[in-house]
């Protein structure tokens, strides 16, 4: 039996799982929260000093919580730019999450290379603005100092990696990190250096690009280091799934992912094409509009959280007494409908109760997330199962309507941080890849999360029948909007 840990710093904290790497079983665990950063608003910043990234690492490892281990893989939140200068010291503050102000120069970006499919092509999705490759832009059009002194580009697991290796001169990403920064193709396992080129304004060293298990380095005191990766893809790793597995992830907004062999093209933007952990591909599709949509019913109705909102829909009936909410509250990406706004269709006398109201939040949530299952198997993919994640997946009214809406059998995991099991399962590969014992090309069979296990059922057609009124109100107040 060997140790192995493995760390998930988030925008928020960092945590660690110290796990047994024959089976997986999580046997300490350590949490630190972020240095408090918020803006005027209360909101996340935009800029974050990376060193506090450090100083949450070590107060989470404290008090002998690496004793033992022999290797360390690390997630971290994706898409957090650091730009370094020919020093290796920061130029500015990382630039992280979706950074809207970015937006503008998402749309130069488009435009530059001639259009959304000749970004498909180049990379495997069009810039948006959370994208390291549309924040060099930003950084190029309006810190132009900043833009000139940044010589080496790396994002946030790439630096924590570098970091706990000592700063050594070779800087390496991984496969699922590299995927998102709009410069680096998933489909050609190539950088595209003219796309750096494009948003920053001159060449940048970039980060060599490891396989899934190899390991980084290893540090003074012989631990070993594995490659490291996203977030997304660490939880995908940390929660097992394959072929024909997808995730619905419930969170303010939502996103739908499944493994995949091959790496897509989708000119229409829906489809961003990463690579996941393992040497498969991950593409993913995003709506706008998951949670927030429960939660603006529960303020439109005057309830106290989202549970009570729960419960109040499972008093209505599947198809909401013929209520149908388009739930594109904040515009949708999933159709690509930015500027429109939500849709309550089937008024009626019988219908107008705060029961049908609140299961058609829960039935219009569903089916939007649906609709992006539906991209990807449009293209191809496999779905007969469907992880849900996030904490609105335990709630009744998500998972009496999930599984005949979705088509496919739902397993709801036991609620534990997957991006850094899957951090460790990845520092296991790397060490028993070091140690002659593991495949590089099969990583370790870890035990299964417990999960509830939900099947459509004789559901299944009363599903299909509400999913259909859906897509026909869609249809009627949207017109073509999947063929855009």
């Amino acid at each position: 039996m060997g140790i192995v840990a493995g760390l998930d710093s988030s925008p928020d904290f960092t945590r660690i799982v110290v796990c047994d790497t024959d089976t997986g079983a999580v046997l300490r665990q350590g949490y630190a929260p972020h240095p408090v950063e918020t803006t005027e608003g209360g909101g996340r910043p935009s800029d974050v000093d990376p060193q506090a990234w450090l100083l949450s690492l070590g107060e989470a490892a404290g008090g002998g919580l690496l004793e033992g281990v022999q290797a360390i893989g690390v997630s971290a939140q994706q898409n957090a730019l650091v730009p370094l200068d020919t020093q290796g010291n920061t130029v500015r503050p990382a630039m992280v999450g979706g950074d809207k102000r970015a937006q503008v120069a998402a749309a130069d970006l488009v435009d530059a290379l001639g259009g959304r499919e000749a970004w498909a092509q180049a990379v495997g999705h069009v810039p948006q603005a959370a994208q390291p490759v549309t924040k060099l832009r930003w950084l190029n059009k309006t810190e132009p100092d900043a833009a000139l002194r940044t010589a080496v580009l790396l994002q946030a697991h790439d630096w924590l990696v570098w970091q706990l290796l000592g700063r050594p001169m070779r800087r390496t990403t991984d496969r699922g990190g590299a995927s998102g920064t709009g410069y680096w193709s998933a489909a050609t396992g190539g950088y595209r250096p003219d796309l750096v080129e494009l948003a920053l304004g001159h060449q940048a060293t970039l980060p060599d690009v490891l396989g899934p298990s190899e390991a980084a380095g290893t540090t003074p005191e012989g631990l070993l280091i594995s490659a490291g990766t996203g977030e997304t893809m660490a939880a995908a790793f940390g929660l097992g799934i394959g072929l024909g597995d997808a995730v619905v992830s419930l969170g303010a907004s939502g996103s739908v992912m499944a493994v995949h062999p091959e790496a897509l093209v989708d000119a229409s933007g829906m489809i961003t094409s990463l690579a996941d952990a393992t040497g498969m591909h991950l593409p993913v599709v995003t709506t706008l509009n998951a949670v927030r949509t429960l939660r603006g019913a529960v303020e439109l109705l005057g309830l106290p959280d989202l549970e009570s909102l729960s419960e109040l829909a499972m008093k209505s009936t599947p198809g909401s007494h013929g209520l149908v909410l388009l739930p594109y509250l904040e515009g949708e990406r999933t159709p690509n409908l930015p500027h429109t706004a939500g849709t309550l269709a089937g008024l009626r006398r019988e219908s107008m109760r705060p029961e049908h109201l609140a299961r058609a939040a829960f039935e219009g949530m569903l089916c939007g997330l649906a609709d992006a299952l539906d991209v990807l198997r449009g293209r191809g993919v496999d779905v007969r199962r469907v992880f849900l994640l996030g904490a609105a997946a335990e709630l009744p009214a998500v998972q009496a309507a999930a599984p005949a809406l979705f088509g496919a059998q739902v397993i709801v995991p036991q609620p534990a941080d997957y991006a850094a099991l899957g951090a460790a399962r990845q520092a296991a590969w790397a060490l028993g890849v070091s140690q002659g014992t593991l495949d590089p090309q099969l990583p370790p069979v870890w035990q299964g999360a417990v999960a509830q296990i939900l099947e459509p059922g004789e559901e299944l057609a009363v599903g299909q029948a509400v999913r259909q009124q859906y897509v026909s109100v869609r249809e009627q107040t949207h017109p073509g909007a999947f063929r855009s």
